[in-house]
């Protein structure tokens, strides 16, 4: 069914480490990647397996989940000592001091769990202001306690596994017990964004954890590190579930490392984490082509916005022109403006605004917006439109969502399957390190202003609110919706959507085998000025047909972290982006 058909450009980057050190407004982050480009890894090829097949972010990871897997376990059981693993080996990008979003299927039907965190109690509209009512610098608001929400991802995790779990809970936490007790060795990758880091020496526990005795220079590629504070607390969650992290000495230690910080406080309560629920919501489906395409609901935008943009590149006929042509690239840039528009204007926490969801995505009204698509002009700067449902007008004021990402895509011996996207926001997170482990900034992807001339806006700060994200776990289907096709997912902030989204054109209108989707070059728009490119890359060659057409094209670093697993007649077939150091594994 796919096959490598595509003549994919080969990516000459080399490593990149980028300075986010960026301003904070609607669109200043156009250009931005949420972490610092690692390099490519030439000679990556798609990965067969005929019973079950696991792909991560990173090998330790992938490892652990095959563990689970080899054991009889569940797609849940092996995403959960993934993530364990994840929070250890690849701690810059998600843990126990996270959220994610999940997505499942259980042979039968789809189930969506958001594990997203929450803000506290006392949190107000003005969390991320000045006392002169200005927006706070992005760092300013970042690094500290402020940012900290209550985590989400054990909780969600410890949900899904009573629902679809197999093996003991205990038993999830043993891979990564062990390779805390005995020793990890950091990955050319956590060295490389060490290198670009700023702020995380700040703290003495995570300077004394990650940097040589001068406390400036990262610890070597290969060094050994061994981290028997996070092997305790996961011996604890093993124990205890997430009230073993959500309440008791683990809570205490992350209440008090927010509320003491020096310059920076949080205002979080050990009341507010023992309160922490996750929620099953039901997940986003649309069909494309011959497919059914399920994403995460609100609070993530990325299931609407993922189905927008597809909707509105149906009409044309793609598998007639090439992926990497100036039309693929104006084509998918316009279908990002119109999903960004309505993502920025009607996207929050359904717990706090009427998201119109279904008016979102009717094919109708997606028709009427691809109806806007030129054949040779942009639209520019496009506007929101107005699906059925949205009865009371929001307004976007630019959440600066970098998060700091990791993606698991599994497939179980039973066929059942996990998308999982999970997050603790900006590289490094808060850059509060306790007990072994790093605590989220994902307050910040809420919008700084609470209101402008317009109106209030949708995902500003709201006690006990969720912050709207990009992150898109999906889970394929064939037209009936009961066959599994496909696994999808990457981190990458608010370019995760067009990330997703073009991969699954690569998937189903171009025929590309995973390894090749996932390593196609980048291409897009997030409705801000700019059509992005990927650095690097042959793309940088139509710049100037692009701008023929009105767009304002630049190259940009787009670092995803792709992973796609597709179902085939003999099994499985998987791909591991490039841009990370993710594997594949399966039986």
């Amino acid at each position: 069914m796919f096959h490598t058909s595509f003549k994919k450009n080969v990516l000459s980057t080399t490593v990149a480490l980028a300075a986010l050190g960026l301003m904070h407004n609607a669109w200043a982050f156009d250009s931005a990647s949420p972490e610092a480009a690692s390099g490519f890894t030439k000679g990556k090829t798609s990965v067969s397996a005929k019973k079950f097949m696991a792909a991560t972010a990173n090998p330790l990871a992938t490892d652990a989940a095959y563990e689970m897997l080899a054991k009889g376990g569940s797609a849940v059981d092996a995403a959960v000592a993934a993530q364990m693993v994840l929070g250890l080996t690849e701690p810059q990008s998600s843990g126990i001091g996270g959220g994610a979003f999940l997505l499942t299927f259980d042979g039968h039907h789809v189930t969506n769990y958001d594990g997203r965190e929450t803000s506290p109690k006392s949190a107000t509209e003005k969390l991320f202001q000045t006392d002169a009512g200005a927006d706070m610098a992005f760092y300013d608001a970042v690094v500290g306690g402020r940012s900290v929400g209550v985590p989400g991802a054990v909780a969600m995790l410890e949900l899904a596994h009573k629902r679809e779990g197999k093996l003991p809970w205990a038993t999830l936490f043993e891979p990564a017990i062990r390779l805390a007790t005995k020793g990890f060795a950091i990955s050319p990758r956590l060295n490389t964004l060490l290198k670009s880091e700023k702020y995380l020496n700040k703290d003495e526990a995570a300077k004394a954890y990650f940097y040589q005795a001068d406390g400036v220079t990262p610890k070597e590629v290969g060094t050994v590190l061994t981290n028997p504070e996070y092997a305790a607390v996961l011996k604890v969650i093993a124990q205890k579930g997430s009230k073993g992290l959500l309440t008791g000495e683990v809570a205490k230690a992350i209440v008090d490392k927010v509320n003491s910080h020096p310059t920076n406080p949080g205002k979080l309560t050990l009341a507010d984490m023992a309160a922490y629920k996750p929620k099953i919501r039901q997940a986003v489906c649309g069909d494309y082509r011959n497919y059914k395409i399920c994403g995460p609901a609100a609070p993530s935008s990325g299931g609407v916005a993922v189905l927008q943009m597809l909707g509105a590149l149906e009409r044309f006929n793609l598998k007639a022109i090439k992926p990497d042509s100036v039309q693929a690239v104006h084509y998918f840039a316009e279908a990002g403006r119109l999903a960004f528009a309505d993502r920025g204007k009607y996207l929050a926490d359904p717990d706090f605004v009427r998201v119109p969801t279904a008016g979102l995505i009717n094919k109708n009204y997606l028709a009427t917006r691809s109806a806007l698509i030129s054949e040779d002009k942009t639209l520019g700067t496009a506007s929101a439109g107005e699906p059925a449902g949205a009865k009371v007008a929001q307004i976007d004021s630019g959440s600066p969502e970098l998060p700091s990402t990791s993606h698991i895509s599994i497939v179980d011996a039973q066929g059942h399957a996990v998308s999982m996207t999970t997050s603790i926001e900006d590289q490094f997170g808060s850059r509060q390190f306790v007990k072994g482990f790093l605590l989220n900034n994902q307050l910040t992807d809420f919008s700084f202003a609470d209101k402008d001339k317009n109106g209030l806006v949708a995902n500003r700060v709201e006690a006990g609110k969720r912050p709207r994200s990009s992150m898109a776990p999906v889970l394929v289907f064939d037209k009936t919706g009961k066959k599994l096709e496909m696994v999808v997912g990457s981190p990458g902030g608010s370019l995760i959507i067009g990330y997703v989204a073009q991969t699954l054109t690569n998937l189903i209108d171009w025929k590309m085998d995973p390894q090749t989707a996932v390593n196609a070059p980048h291409y897009g728009s997030r409705n801000g000025p700019k059509t992005q490119v990927e650095k690097g890359t042959a793309l940088a060659g139509l710049i100037p047909e692009l701008k023929a057409k009105g767009h304002d094209a630049v190259e940009a670093e787009m670092v995803s972290g792709l992973s796609a697993i597709v179902k085939t007649q003999n099994g499985y077939l998987g791909g591991g982006d490039a841009r990370r150091e993710g594997t594949v594994r399966g039986e």
